[in-house]
């Protein structure tokens, strides 16, 4: 049989039964599209959280105090909000070979007015190495300087949503500097205005407001303790190494045994989000896939049902001198079809999903080759595998049975 002739034959005998073969085919749309809006959904959480985790700085170790009571244990004692860092802790890290750059903060939420407005925000204690190690840049105006931190000025930069919630959405941005805002009854003079990074809720790095960390520590939290101590090593192959020499270097300064300090690594962070964003990604696809099995069954149920009404034709095919595997191509053609055709429409119906939950609910996706080419092979698979039994049963009639069949 010639394959334009076996495509005819495939092609009338699917339209000869509309309305089964759309519900066989729909199966396969459900199936393919669910796991191609899933994975693309699972791979941008992904992509969007390891980006969110590289925006606070590159080949970054963060010193927070209070140490874990031991490994997996989520609850720490005191962590964070224990005094046992101090800005001469930083000084110290600073001389370490493998140290780049080194930021001590203290960081606290404060209401902040302005004019007649006002707003919660958090307040960041910095110094002027602080764009260095966090990847700040300054849309308008300067950063904090050494010279500030020194003289303890009274100066603040501020981010794009604390520029907005003080001075409206429409202020350019140029008119803010110089203005004054209010925080703890002080004033403070704004001198520059970060670029927007993103965020939402207490991880919005917009919504902060940053003053020298001497101001900070005189007016507002006192004392000479850091909330917070980033340091930004050489390179990401020093970091481990750099890790254990920060350890043992504050181990030997706070004179304990038992570290009452945590350092978290960027890279193991990093790390540690794509292992639980990959096996969310695995668990949607497999909770989607399983629409694909209950596809491919349909399709063997229809087969079978299909086999069974054509018996006659069968024998009449066999009977004027087809072969079996002519019998066997045209059955298990008509699978074929019905699952690439299923297939091509549910990787658009998936890719449509996935761009709907982009525009319209916020949800970061990223459709990728990988998933759409699986998608495409796993419906050709289907359409071989649950086809092959009906193909194969029907090509096995005998003629003489199959015409006297009714």
């Amino acid at each position: 049989m010639k394959f334009l002739d076996l495509f005819e034959e495939i092609y009338s005998a699917l339209l000869a039964n509309k309305a089964r073969s759309g519900l066989t085919i729909l199966g396969i749309v459900i199936g393919i599209g669910s796991v191609i809006a899933m994975i693309a959904i699972g791979q941008g959480s992904q992509s969007s959280i390891e980006s969110s985790i590289q925006s606070l700085g590159s080949n970054l170790l963060l010193i927070t105090p209070g140490a874990q009571r031991g490994m997996g244990v989520q609850v720490s004692q005191g962590r964070g909000s224990s005094q046992t860092l101090t800005k001469d802790d930083a000084e110290a890290i600073s001389s370490l070979s493998s140290v780049l750059a080194v930021s001590p903060e203290v960081s606290g939420r404060y209401q902040v007015t302005a004019k007649g407005t006002n707003t919660n925000t958090t307040i960041n204690g910095v110094v002027s190495a602080y764009p260095t190690v966090r990847n700040v840049e300054v849309e308008t105006g300067n950063f904090i300087t050494d010279q500030n931190v020194k003289s303890m000025s009274k100066v603040a930069v501020i981010g794009p949503s604390v520029r907005d919630d003080l001075f409206g959405e429409d202020v350019d941005s140029s008119g803010v500097i110089g203005q004054t805002i209010r925080i703890k009854s002080i004033n403070f003079t704004i001198v520059g205005i970060t670029k927007e990074k993103g965020g939402s809720g207490f991880n919005n790095q917009d919504d902060v407001i940053y003053i020298p960390i001497t101001v900070s520590q005189q007016y507002l939290t006192g004392g000479n303790y850091v909330s917070t101590i980033a340091v930004q090593a050489s390179s990401q192959e020093e970091m481990t190494v750099l890790q254990t020499d920060i350890t043992t270097l504050l181990l030997d300064r706070h004179n304990v045994s038992t570290a009452d300090f945590s350092i978290m690594n960027q890279a193991d962070i990093v790390a540690t989000a794509s292992s639980v964003t990959n096996t969310f990604t695995m668990l949607l696809g497999s909770v989607a896939g399983i629409s694909l099995v209950v596809g491919g069954i349909g399709i063997m149920n229809m087969m079978l049902t299909t086999v069974t009404e054509r018996t006659r034709e069968i024998g009449l095919r066999k009977a004027i001198g087809a072969k079996r595997k002519d019998i066997n191509f045209q059955f298990l053609g008509e699978a074929i079809m019905l699952t690439f055709t299923g297939g091509i429409i549910g990787i658009i119906l998936g890719c449509l999903v996935s761009f709907v939950a982009y525009q319209f609910f916020s949800l970061a996706t990223q459709v990728s080759t990988f998933s759409v080419v699986l998608s495409f092979g796993v419906s050709g698979a289907i359409g071989i595998i649950f086809g092959y039994y009906p193909a194969n049963r029907a090509s096995k009639l005998n003629p003489i049975e199959a015409l006297r069949y009714e």
